[in-house]
């Protein structure tokens, strides 16, 4: 039986929120902040996965830093989303996903560097 892994699951699950948040801005002919969007939200979930790979103490805690990183741009992106007038979408769920995504990646990135 596979282990759970809590943030490698929340990472996959945004993901598949992010994927259908630019779907719908597409369809709003939204082009711009929708690849971004799509970029770095899908990139937190890809980021943590290589983490599970790392060779390293070091190289693990580098994988989970670059997620953080991405998740932090993802929230900017979203705060963008919500507050512009470019499309009609409530991404408050996205919002709140995020935050806690990047509450988890802050404590392992801590834990992970003081182990």
């Amino acid at each position: 039986m596979k282990k759970e892994n809590i943030i490698l699951d929340k990472s996959f699950d945004f993901a598949l929120s992010i994927i259908n948040l630019y779907k719908e801005m597409v369809a709003m002919n939204e082009y711009i902040l929708s690849k971004q969007i799509l970029r770095s939200g899908t990139s937190i979930g890809a980021n943590i996965e290589e983490a599970t790979a790392a060779i390293s103490k070091r190289d693990f805690t580098a994988k989970m830093s670059i997620s953080s990183k991405e998740a932090r741009e993802t929230r900017y992106w979203l705060r963008l989303i919500e507050k512009s007038d470019l499309v009609n979408i409530d991404v408050k769920n996205q919002l709140n996903e995020v935050e806690q995504i990047i509450n988890i990646l802050t404590a392992i990135v801590k834990t992970s560097q003081t182990i």
